[in-house]
Order: C-alpha cells, then structure tokens, then sequence
C-alpha cells in the first residue's frame, strides 16, 4: 500500500522557491567571502583611495543639483573602485598560485599592474575635478589669493616675473614644470627595480593622502589659476622653445580649469620627495635641484600663485606624515608584496 502523500502543485512551487532561496544564499555567500578576500589583499594605499570615492561620492550626492550627471558620476566612482577591488582580488590569487605552481607570466603581468595603476588612478581623480570644482561653491574665489600674495611678497608674482623671461629662461622653467610628471614614476621605479615592496607601497600612500587632501581642498575652494584670473596683465605670452611647445601642447588638451588650490603639482612632487628621503636619500638630493625650480616654475609660467604653491608643501608634507603612521599598520602593505617570493617575478 502506497502511503506517501501525492505531491502537489503548491508543493512543487514551494520546493522551488526553497532550492532558489537556497542558491541565492549561496551565491550571498560566495560574494560576501569575494569582498573579504578583495579587502584582505588591499592595502594602505587602497584604504585612503576607498575613501576618497566614497567622500567625493557623498558629496556628490549632497550636492547632485549642481552636477549635470550625478548618478553617472557616482556610478563611475564605484565602478573605479569596483575595478580596484577586482584587481587586488586576482593580483593575490595569482601570487598566491605563483608559490605553489611557480611563475607564469600572469604573474608578471598582474604584479605590475597591481603596482602601477596608482598613477592612473591620480589621473582620473584629478581630470574629474574639472567637473567637480563648482560642486560646492559656484564663485570662483582668485581674487582672495591675488591679495595674499599680493600682501606677502608686495607685487604679483607672476607679473612682476616677467621682467626676466626670455626665450631660453622660459624653456627651462617649461622644462622643470615638465619633469613634475615623472618624479613620483622614478622614486617607484627605483623602488620596484629592487623589489622594496614596503617602501614602494609607502611612497605610493604619501602621495594618495597628499592628493587626497588637495582634491577635497579644491571642491571647497574653487581657484582657476592666474592663467585665467588675471589674463591681461601681462604684456604678452611666454615665448621659448620645444619645452614651451610641449607644455602648451598638454596644457591645451589636458588642462582642468580649477583644481588650482593647493598646487597639486606640488603636493604630489614634494610627497615623492619626502619619500625618496626617507626611503632612498641619495635620490632625493638628485631629485631636489629639479623640484625647486619645478616650484618656481608654477608661478613662472603663470599656473600657480604663490599661496598655491604654499599650499601644496603643506599637503604634499602632510600626506608623508600622515602616511607614515598609517603604514605602521601590520596589513599597510598588499598582502601578496608581503609574502610573494622573489622567484615568482622576473629578473
């Protein structure tokens, strides 16, 4: 004699509902163990960068009426920081594959570019400030600046500059202002050349922090440079040679109007320079000569005000101190530059 109870329709329905609970609460899970292992592999630079986007992103959404596209823009926000987590994630994984099966060049691969998309990352953060410079405030406020410099020094600085341009002073002064993009590329250079994963990773924190806090700076205080503030007081443009074409040619198609306080040429210079002092000396007597003049070269060629300039020692010197406390976090440094072994990247 048949005892078991006929399987119904609302029995079916309900046994589906309960394989399909279970299989949501299984892919809840494996996606919840994903973010740990994502934020396992981060590191110090990856905590302020996390920040950051979800700072600018709350201001965003504080402020999403003076924005044209503000849920795209948070959207891309979290889309970068989604992309962050991705590639620390695989970076580890793949490290981590490396000790037990050896080197491939997946290894390689994914080692550099966990190391080195910091600079894309400060690309993309300062080019968005030219949406975000009105976020805020919707008056452009030079005008202060113009007076303290005016007060500090007794002149306009980039006017009264201009009695000693020539040609060839206005190409190395366009030369220096040039070798700004390449200071933080060499001090990380050197320091991935001998593998030096702890100081590499604190160079690259010194500068988040430092841009950081310039970024955020800049939303609360638009400047739009003395390029555009105070055009007509010069007698005329700065004339040189292939350094001065060179810099106007960038300046044409990569300028942010704004983002101007604090110098963030400034502070990311000065924050590499610090870290090529505490970490490799020798290059930052190398490296010092250049950043001077880069700094003169900021109100030279009429970039800058020298409040600006200012402004960005103390964020670029901030962003070393501060990062120097947080990297004596024990997990400061990616997990896999920690324990990756030295045979797994190429010579």
């Amino acid at each position: 004699m048949n005892l078991q109870r006929p399987i119904f329709r609302s029995d079916e329905v309900a046994l589906t509902r309960f394989l399909a609970g279970q299989a949501d609460a299984g892919a809840l899970a494996n996606f919840q163990r994903q973010l740990v292992a994502a934020w396992n592999a981060c590191g110090a630079f990856e905590w302020v960068a996390f920040g950051y986007l979800v700072l600018s992103s709350l201001l965003m959404a504080a402020f999403a009426e003076n924005l044209r596209h503000p849920f795209r823009m948070i959207a891309l926000q979290w889309f970068v920081g989604a992309l962050i987590f991705t590639l620390a994630l695989v970076e580890s994984r793949s490290a981590q594959r490396a000790r037990i099966l050896g080197p491939s060049w997946r290894t390689t691969f994914w080692h550099f570019w966990r190391h080195w998309y910091p600079h894309l990352f400060f690309l993309f953060c300062f080019e968005e400030l030219g949406q975000l410079i009105h976020l805020v405030d919707s008056h452009w406020r030079d005008a202060k600046l113009i007076v303290f410099d005016h007060w500090l020094t007794g002149v306009h600085p980039s006017v009264w500059l201009e009695q000693f341009a020539t040609p060839a002073r206005n190409d190395f002064f366009q030369f220096t202002y040039i070798t700004y993009f390449t200071y933080l590329l060499i001090v990380g250079g050197v320091l991935y050349y001998r593998r030096d994963w702890r100081s590499y990773w604190s160079v690259m924190t010194y500068s988040m922090i430092g841009y950081a806090i310039g970024y955020t700076v800049a939303v609360f205080f638009p400047i739009e440079s003395p390029w555009f503030a105070m055009v007509g007081m010069w007698r005329g443009d700065l004339q040189g040679g292939p350094f001065t074409a060179t810099i106007n040619f960038i300046e044409h198609f990569g300028r942010v109007r704004g983002a101007a306080f604090p110098s963030e040429h400034v502070a990311g210079s000065v924050a590499a320079l610090w870290g090529a002092w505490r970490h490799r000396r020798w290059l930052a007597y190398a490296l010092a000569p250049l950043v001077l003049c880069m700094l003169v070269s900021t109100v030279w060629g009429r970039y800058h005000y020298v409040a600006d300039v200012l402004a960005g020692i103390m964020t670029g010197t901030l962003g070393y101190f501060l990062g120097c406390r947080i990297m004596r976090h024990p997990n400061a440094v990616a997990k896999s530059s920690r324990s990756i072994s030295i045979s797994a990247l190429p010579n």
